[in-house]
């Protein structure tokens, strides 16, 4: 039994608290670590830590900290393989898929690298007479990252780097049920040469977060996870005058053209809705079949009845169990639900079970067709491996159905032609569109840029507009004198 610690200070210690939280692997709710709910005093303990570690972190040139994010990259490259095998031990993840939420994570890091280009401010010279203006971009302070458990790798790294580049300290505080993989992150950063403060971690659930988010010295507040919660958050931070970017959750629609080509579009939903047991929040749930491709339900079909969950180093295993029991029971009453609305089942994986490991959270693919609108199936966020397909006659009657969904996250369109798809991509109201692409999770040069009730704030993450989030501009006007003395005081706002 290990008991995950909090990592205040430099220093990774074990908490006081009385009150701990079972961490257990999902292919059969073993215990195997305690992770702690960290007292008032740890919580307040990590603020401080990194209150004063920022007074001397702002301070270090711009180069030196991207150096600290080329060692830290090149760890995490080395490490790449133990990173996920941890992760999947505590999410139940394959461990192509447990890879591949790491070097997502990477990729961040990489982007932070490159930090130095970004932190530049803007000049003009001759604003007005002998007057020149110019800005410079400087950090925030102490910023705070609250991550879910899908993805205990990928989004601490879209994180923590990316603020401490721009000259922030940080406290994460990972998902409680799988704070393994963000701990390693922490030994690695530390092995990376990050100075003592500059990043915390501390561990617990609702309180430890309301500490947080409401502490007077936490001046920025990144969260990912489910709307009620991001609602909260990003209401509660901005309370109490907190930059605040909350992404929450998604309903992704792939439309499906009948001109596209069959077999990339059919290969291209089975990963893109059951892969990682459907607990994306870019996973495609929702398949929108336009005109004759609804022919293709049912090949769709067979070939995710042929998917099967498994084991994390089974290489032939489609996907893992889900995070949890009650994840597991909510994800089986929508299915269930779906039944009683009318939907037609095509394919059932509510009574699957792995040989040998029936404990586990196990649910199979799952197809229904026939869904519409006012279906719980297709209001709620399922977060399982479960697609729902649906038909219309025309594109504008798929824009139209995409368009209505209170979730603007992301959504694809498979297409032949440049038309459809350049009327899709200036038509459609969610911020992530993929032409011929099922999951458009942009790389780090670009933001994660959800719309709708999928975020809550101005500035998104990664990219040009998580240096913004992190960041204030101070903006300079500057008039040197040289031989000639005003001859009195200028009372007006003209500079010149």
């Amino acid at each position: 039994m290990k008991n995950v610690p909090l990592f205040i200070n430099g220093e990774f210690s074990a908490s006081q608290s009385q009150q701990h939280i079972a961490v257990t692997n999902p292919v059969n709710n073993k215990v195997i670590a305690q992770a702690p709910c960290a007292t008032s005093t740890e919580v307040d303990m990590a603020v401080a830590s990194a209150k004063e570690a920022f007074l001397s972190w702002r301070e270090v040139p711009v180069p030196e900290r991207a150096r600290l994010m080329m060692n830290y990259q090149a760890l995490l490259k080395k490490h790449h393989d133990e990173i996920a095998q941890i992760l999947s031990s505590e999410t139940g993840k394959t461990f192509a898929d447990a890879k591949g939420d790491v070097w997502r994570g990477i990729e961040v890091v990489e982007q932070a690298a490159n930090v130095c280009s970004m932190m530049m401010g803007e000049t003009a010279e001759n604003v007005a007479r002998g007057i020149d203006t110019y800005s410079y971009i400087q950090p925030l302070g102490v910023c705070l990252g609250i991550t879910p458990f899908n993805f205990p790798a990928m989004i601490p790294l879209w994180m923590f780097p990316m603020a401490i580049a721009c000259g922030n300290t940080f406290v994460l505080k990972p998902s409680e049920q799988d704070p393994l993989t963000p701990t390693r992150l922490a030994e690695l950063f530390v092995e990376a040469g990050a100075p003592k403060g500059v990043l915390n971690v501390v561990h617990g659930g609702k309180d430890q977060v309301q500490q947080l988010m409401t502490h007077d010295d936490v001046k920025a507040v990144s969260f990912v996870g489910s709307v009620p919660v991001g609602q909260h958050i990003y209401k509660t931070a901005t309370d109490h005058m907190k930059r605040a970017q909350c992404f929450a959750g998604a309903k992704n629609h792939s439309v499906i053209m009948p001109d596209a080509n069959k077999a990339h579009v059919l290969n291209n939903l089975v990963g893109a809705s059951v892969g990682a047991a459907g607990q994306r929040c870019m996973a495609i749930s929702v398949a929108v079949f336009v005109g004759d491709s609804k022919t293709w339900i049912t090949e769709l079909a067979d070939l995710l009845k042929e998917v099967k969950p498994g084991l994390w180093d089974d290489k032939e295993a489609g996907f893992g169990p889900l995070i949890s029991p009650q994840a597991k029971k909510r994800v089986l009453s929508l299915i269930q639900q779906g039944k009683d609305e009318g939907a037609t089942c095509l394919v059932d994986g509510s009574e699957f079970e792995l040989p040998g490991y029936e404990e586990g959270n196990w649910v199979g693919p799952t197809v229904f067709t026939d869904v519409t609108e006012k279906m719980a199936i297709y209001q709620q966020e399922i977060f399982g491996p479960v697609l729902c397909c649906m038909q219309v006659d025309t594109l504008e009657e798929a824009i139209a159905l995409v368009n209505r969904n209170p979730y603007g996250n992301g959504t694809s369109i498979f297409t032949a032609s440049g038309a459809a798809a350049r009327k899709y991509q200036h038509e459609i109201e969610v911020g992530q569109v993929g032409i011929n692409v099922p999951i458009p999770v942009p790389l780090p040069f670009f933001s994660f840029t959800g719309w709708k009730n999928s975020f809550y704030g101005d500035l998104h993450a990664y990219g040009k507009q998580a240096v913004r989030f992190y960041t204030e501009t101070k903006t300079v006007t500057a008039r040197w004198f040289e031989d000639d003395i005003p001859s009195g005081p200028n009372m007006t706002i003209n500079l010149g």
